[in-house]
């Protein structure tokens, strides 16, 4: 089983690059954030709670996140691999996926990082944010956001690294460049 976590701070081409990568290796995609919007979009009670939570620019608890994401994967019996999109985010969320994927044994193959700079990212989501309206890349809670990854989220990259699964890939430049070398970098996994 081909499990990828594809990390990277906020606007840093995540789910542009999820897309060609599941469709080239077949995945299935497990975004926190489509759940949490699929969760809000159909008001149920967690995605009342997220929908607050988000909207403050805070991170979704873990106890929710986790239990979301298990409720996901176990819709998806067949799958040949799963790529994380936004999680895990800290390393206790690391050490739950960890342990589940154990339970069902399996584990993370990789970690790919998408390595971009603050002034790359403010620039694609005030983009992102004309086109879309989404209210978590407003200004304020865009910085929040991207404050949350420096200051938290990026202590994943020891946590990953002392697996020996995490790879670094330049996150600048053309989507079709980033592609190749993000494939380049799968398929050594899976060799």
């Amino acid at each position: 089983m081909l499990n990828l976590v594809l990390f990277g701070p906020p606007g840093a081409g995540k789910g542009t690059q999820s897309e060609k990568l599941i469709a080239k290796y077949n995945l299935v995609h497990i975004s926190t954030g489509d759940i949490f919007r699929a969760h809000i979009k159909d008001q149920t009670e967690l995605g009342k709670q997220v929908s607050q939570i988000i909207a403050e620019g805070n991170l979704v608890p873990d106890s929710i996140t986790i239990a979301m994401l298990e409720e996901e994967i176990k819709k998806n019996p067949l799958a040949t691999g799963f790529i994380f999109d936004g999680f895990p985010r800290t390393v206790a969320q690391a050490e739950a996926l960890d342990a589940f994927l154990d339970s069902i044994d399996t584990s993370i193959s990789g970690v790919v990082a998408l390595d971009v700079t603050e002034e790359e990212l403010t620039q694609r989501i005030a983009k992102r944010q004309e086109i879309s309206g989404r209210a978590d890349d407003a200004a304020d809670k865009l910085k929040k956001r991207i404050e949350e990854y420096f200051s938290k989220t990026i202590h994943l990259l020891p946590y990953y690294e002392a697996q020996g699964k995490l790879t670094k890939v330049n996150g600048i430049g053309e989507i079709e460049t980033i592609f190749a070398e993000l494939s380049a970098v799968i398929d050594s996994y899976q060799k």
